[in-house]
């Protein structure tokens, strides 16, 4: 989950929790809002202090290339 997924779920879930009054039928909105919040934030948590130090790794030393040209004509 990246982290434009998980500000997603935390403002559906916030806006589902605070500002939504619906009765449906055997769900209450109002956790469901706040389950996407708290799967918003560990989804936040992970993208930024797990998985993001994994992406800034190196991927080897740089190597210089000098490129010769000889202008001579060939023998």
């Amino acid at each position: 989950m990246g982290i434009g997924v998980s500000i997603f779920l935390l403002a559906l879930g916030l806006i589902l929790a605070l500002a939504v009054e619906i009765e449906v039928a055997g769900i209450d909105i109002q956790v469901v809002g706040w389950i996407l919040v708290v799967v918003g934030l560990v989804g936040l948590v992970m993208t930024a202090f797990v998985w993001g130090p994994r992406r800034r790794e190196t991927r080897g030393q740089v190597v210089e290339e000098r490129r010769t040209y000889d202008d001579r004509p060939p023998v």
